[in-house]
């Protein structure tokens, strides 16, 4: 791609996402809606101004781990770890209701065994940011209902990648329970270290930090760390974002000394647009004309509503019912994570176009859903 024509790409992401965020907040809805609402505009599936690559890919995760850093800095591991026994029973069980239902709605349907487990695999995925966002905008992230989102997102990654890995070993003809066992033991141990530890060992580092001769010392600390953790997590086969969020778990303690979130904050407002975006040039209108496919997307869609409602929502009942409802739609998104799931199985050759197109389409469908219901569940709460 050209210089001009990847200015030009940017520029109508940007411009368009800012324009709809701007008209949904001045109509009461949640500013994500409008960017994803702008990447569908422009993308291909309508005036195709905009066309998804690698260098827009790329933007959009670094966005989208800005986005997770910043949730993490307004945070307080203690906050955290007071809700860890509910997000553990709200992870796994919205983890192992989603699964079975898909699973056994492909298996119904007369499904191949290996399109119904990927299926199964992509309603497990939780896509945390695009409920950080709305969390983050109404000023909720306090709350424990965003502790327990939080929670659980960050253990649904861990489980959705062994489902993952369990899947794609199948569909491969064999699987290895030891190199499982490797990835899921370095996973649970890299979150729990950050979680308990990373704080003071950021604490220990300010005297040396301090030193630096940087007009904004405490920043560099902070990006390094976050796109170091970044790297570290996907290495051990977690999503990129989460080990952004735990490193603005890190630095939360320290946040106010630096100045974190009033420095983090431009950067994320002009990348994060990005990502949003993205994901809306990514839902293709056109594969609904085939035959039979709004059916199937329509039950596979409702699915992954229900279960995750039903999952997590139940996992977390001893709050209270609007608690517990507000936290089973806050991890109904599957968002980018049902995209990856999807694509490992369409570069696998183990499903086909069309359930692709399904979940891709269940993707985007169940990350429109989100943000305008919890708003208005969240909005009598903060009152």
């Amino acid at each position: 791609m050209d210089s001009s024509k990847l200015l030009l790409e940017l520029f109508l992401m940007f411009a368009a996402g800012k324009l709809l965020a701007e008209l949904c907040e001045r109509v009461r809805q949640p500013a994500v809606i409008g960017e994803l609402l702008a990447g569908v505009l422009i993308g291909p599936s309508l005036l195709g101004w905009v066309h998804p690559s690698e260098l827009t890919h790329g933007l959009a995760e670094i966005g989208a781990i800005f986005l997770l850093f910043s949730v993490g800095l307004e945070i307080q591991p203690k906050s955290l770890l007071r809700v860890g026994g509910t997000a553990s029973l709200v992870g796994v069980s919205g983890v192992v209701v989603p699964f079975v239902l898909g699973f056994a709605y492909m298996q119904a349907t007369q499904q191949p065994l290996i399109e119904s487990l990927f299926l199964g695999a992509a309603m497990v995925a939780t896509s945390v940011g695009i409920t950080a966002r709305v969390l983050q905008d109404s000023g909720m992230l306090a709350t424990r209902v965003a502790q327990v989102i939080l929670a659980a997102a960050v253990l649904d990654d861990i489980l959705g990648m062994i489902v993952l890995a369990i899947v794609t070993s199948i569909s491969a003809g064999s699987v290895d329970y030891l190199q499982l066992g490797i990835v899921a033991a370095e996973a649970l141990g890299f979150t729990i270290f950050m979680v308990f530890f990373g704080s003071r060992l950021v604490g220990r580092l300010k005297p040396t930090v301090a030193q630096l001769k940087s007009r904004k010392p405490g920043f560099v600390l902070a990006v390094g760390l976050c796109l170091g953790l970044s790297l570290a997590s996907a290495y051990v086969g977690m999503a990129a974002i989460i080990g952004a969020f735990l490193a603005g778990l890190a630095m939360a303690d320290h946040s106010k000394v630096w100045a974190l979130e009033e420095n983090i904050h431009p950067i994320y407002e002009f990348l994060g647009t990005f990502f949003f975006v993205f994901l809306g040039t990514q839902l293709d209108l056109r594969i609904l004309s085939e035959p039979g496919l709004l059916s199937m997307l329509a039950a596979v869609t409702a699915l992954a509503i229900v279960s995750k409602l039903l999952g997590a929502g139940l996992g977390a009942l001893r709050f209270g019912w609007r608690d517990a409802t507000c936290i089973g739609v806050g991890m109904v998104p599957r968002g980018e994570v049902g995209l990856i799931i999807a694509a490992v199985g369409l570069n696998m050759h183990t499903i086909s176009d069309r359930l692709y197109g399904v979940v891709l389409l269940m993707s985007m469908l169940t990350t429109l859903f989100a943000p305008p219901v919890l708003r208005r569940l969240l909005v009598p709460q903060k009152q």
